[in-house]
């Protein structure tokens, strides 16, 4: 017999103790606090928020730590020097404090996983979370327990070169994926020696940087920053607890992000309750004087100190001049006390009081099977297939030889893509060799290069490569960008392919043999010309460690393509800023507009219409958000809901029919978007919501079932009040952005 009361009741206990024993532990944590806080002199303290860099450790940072004048450093090289400097830490300095050793860990550590576009792409949380927690495991046993990752900036521009370090350009799969990324790296319990503290940066609209420029200025409204860029970060914070948040080096309307009292302290601290560390990110305090926000580096140690930054990270502004300031009543001694705390707190919820060395004697699980395994499913699931002209892929048995041509086929350094400081190209699984070792007993491989890089100019090769291309059934060229070229400081105004890739691709066309392109890019690559000219298409982002054997999978039909574009791709640089959820305009483009090439001679100024369009581009992208192929088919039906009027306290179930219509089980990810067809401001044509992923067989069909909260709906509106405003709305549900089933709704006032 079943008891349901009594099921419950233990439940809720559960849950009551649950809290109870959280709370206890965080009373402990902040008595702790207070006790160290209370013993420390103000040396102490300064030292607490300043953050070095110890690529080269001296006699001078030894003494440093002694004296009680580091809290943090970061790209120490080893465990045993983390062990030694730690010792000091704790043995040698006069109250013991632990040090916090950092690490940009961003796409793994040893076993590189894709480059967060490409998880982005795979629209699976789960991976993420995978990937990360396997990254802090194998950084914790090199005594690393902080990672200045994941980055939230929702990304729209392909020119700047840390798109490839984002989740895109949408606001929900980024923070449904920062979220992932938080909770792998930080565990269930940060105090586990295998866990590593998550910093969700650039807080804020970095990537909104002008012209795609790094380091450049930002003009985003609140408004804007409260709808688009901000959300990621609050739901990491709420909802996943993000120890650590990092500034970003831009300035959004004239004010430097390290300065921003507003945001730091209003909005982060204030309205969501962040009880963690916020660090600069590397010299940013000491570059608002360059900015001309700041006099010299002691105005700018007071205006970072009193906006809300608790440590800086390498530039020496605070341990120079806090001390003054404070005697001269420019900043208060309880804002540096409150910013020690945040310190402190992350260093006992860390346990490195308690534990603060690295176990040099146990097992590594760097590049353990279990890791590469999991690479390579993050890999194969973040390959999007964007064209496949008579479904020549997968390849079948009656490929008997392949010509395996390009720079990016065999470039095992290039392929872990950017932010990969721990990586090991001579660990990496290149296209070229996972072919060769999976398949080579069955299909003859011929490779020629043709281009020695992905930047080479030289085409004497070229005769090789069609020589090569003429003796196969199909030919693949490896095309893309080196690692270099996206990434930090790596910014394009040409996003083109670079050296000779695309002479190499219509060469490669002309010989008549079907012809598959495979790009490796760390962004977005204007290829409309070679997606012209070729079979099949297949973006593989840069894929890491197992990017090889992934692809070998992928072109054999043992794995089939499921990824989808976490980014609009644009014909032409000039159409950027491009993404697919841009507010309304009141002339849409027209469809039935003149474009150039059919434009009269001294034809009149407005014989051409006046619609919001490029005469020169045209109405379309290349490729929208949310598109991917796959070897099966997918039709979408039978799009229901729950209700078509509902309250703003409701929730509205949809469900539609998906059916496996192809030859292949594949997996389709299954996209929910809402428009909101009016409101207080200009909204959006469509917004992304859910998504989910769909594993069927051939034939199979599956009801599939979203739940709405109308409190989802909420925006910022004209009074900057977060609401949901009644009115109609429309619904979509399909396979991409733009070829969507759809039905309306209404909410009530």
């Amino acid at each position: 017999m079943k008891y349901p009361h009594f099921s419950l009741f233990c439940f809720l206990l559960l849950a009551c103790f649950q809290i109870t024993a959280s709370s206890a532990q965080e009373k402990e944590i902040e008595n702790k606090i207070e006790n160290v806080l209370s013993k420390m002199t103000l040396k102490e303290k300064i030292g607490q928020m300043n953050q070095i860099n110890g690529r080269n450790p001296t006699d001078n940072l030894y003494q440093q730590i002694r004296s009680g004048e580091v809290g943090s450093m970061l790209n120490i090289g080893s465990p045993e020097l983390a062990n030694q400097l730690q010792k000091i830490a704790k043995k040698e300095s006069r109250l013991g404090i632990p040090l916090v050793i950092a690490r940009d860990v961003i796409h793994g550590f040893k076993t590189m996983f894709p480059i967060p576009l490409g998880q982005a792409a795979s629209f699976n949380p789960e991976i993420v979370e995978i990937g990360a927690r396997i990254a802090a495991k194998e950084a914790s046993e090199k005594g690393i327990r902080w990672t200045f990752a994941p980055m939230m900036d929702i990304s729209r521009d392909a020119r700047w070169g840390r798109i490839a370090e984002s989740f895109g350009e949408d606001t929900y799969l980024s923070g449904v994926m920062s979220m992932a990324m938080v909770k792998g790296f930080q565990g269930t319990d940060l105090s586990n020696p295998s866990s590593i503290a998550a910093c969700a940066k650039h807080f804020i609209a970095y990537g909104a940087t002008e012209g795609g420029r790094d380091y450049n200025s930002t003009n985003v409204t609140q408004r804007q920053l409260r709808n688009i860029y901000l959300p990621p970060f609050e739901k990491s914070i709420r909802e996943a607890n993000c120890a650590t948040v990092m500034t970003s080096f831009n300035a959004n309307d004239g004010i430097p992000a390290s300065g921003n009292e507003f945001l730091l302290r209003n909005v982060l601290r204030k309205e969501w309750g962040f009880d963690g560390v916020v660090v600069s990110d590397w010299g940013a305090i000491k570059e608002m004087v360059q900015m001309g926000f700041c006099e010299d580096n002691k105005e700018a140690a007071m205006k970072g100190v009193n906006a809300g930054v608790d440590i800086e990270m390498t530039s020496g502004t605070y341990l120079q001049n806090i001390e003054a300031l404070l005697a001269e009543g420019k900043i208060q001694m309880k804002t540096i006390d409150d910013a020690v705390r945040n310190i402190l707190r992350l260093k006992f919820k860390l346990g490195l009081f308690d534990n603060p060395y690295t176990n040099l004697t146990s097992k590594s699980s760097i590049y353990s099977q279990e890791h590469l395994d999991a690479a390579k499913q993050a890999a194969e699931e973040s390959f999007v297939l964007l064209k496949n002209k008579n479904n020549i892929l997968p390849l079948n048995n009656k490929v008997k030889t392949v010509a395996i041509i390009g720079p990016m086929a065999d470039a095992p350094h290039d392929q872990m893509g950017t932010w990969t400081f721990d990586g090991e190209k001579v660990m990496t699984q290149t296209p070229l060799q996972a072919l060769k070792k999976k398949y080579g007993k069955d299909v003859n491989f011929i490779y020629e290069q043709g281009l020695a890089f992905s930047r080479d100019t030289i085409k004497s090769n070229f005769s090789k490569a069609i020589e090569a291309a003429k003796q196969a059934d199909v030919v693949l060229v490896f095309v893309g960008e080196e690692a270099i070229l996206s990434g930090e400081a790596h910014c394009l105004a040409d996003i083109n392919l670079k050296g000779a890739q695309s002479e190499l691709i219509e060469e490669l066309s002309k010989t008549g043999k079907p012809l598959v392109t495979l790009v490796m890019a760390g962004r977005p690559l204007t290829i409309a010309k070679e997606v012209e000219s070729s079979d099949a298409v297949l973006y593989l982002w840069h894929p890491g460690t197992m990017g090889g054997p992934a692809v070998a999978d992928i072109l054999f039909g043992k794995a089939v393509p499921s990824g989808k574009l976490p980014v609009t791709f644009p014909k032409y640089v000039g159409q950027i800023p491009v993404y697919y959820n841009h507010d309304r305009v009141g002339r849409p483009a027209d469809k039935t507009e003149t474009l150039l090439n059919n434009i009269p001679l001294e034809a009149k100024q407005s014989s051409l219409g006046t619609s919001s369009y490029y005469l020169d581009a045209g109405f379309d992208n290349l490729f929208d958000f949310g598109y991917g192929l796959s070897y099966s088919t997918f039709e979408y039906k039978n799009l229901v809901l729950s209700s078509d009027s509902l309250s703003q306290s409701d929730v509205l179930t949809v469900t539609v029919d998906l059916k496996n219509t192809g030859n292949f089980q594949a997996t389709e990810v299954v996209q929910f978007y809402t428009a909101d067809l009016s409101g207080s401001t200009a909204r959006p044509i469509k917004e992304l919501k859910d998504f989910k992923r769909i594993n069927l067989k051939p034939g199979e069909s599956k009801k599939v079932e979203f739940k709405l909260p109308i409190a989802k709906l909420a925006f910022w509106d004209i009074n900057n009040n977060k609401v949901v405003e009644p009115g109609k709305f429309t619904l979509m549900v399909g396979g991409n952005s733009y070829e969507l089933l759809q039905k309306g709704f209404t909410i009530l006032q």
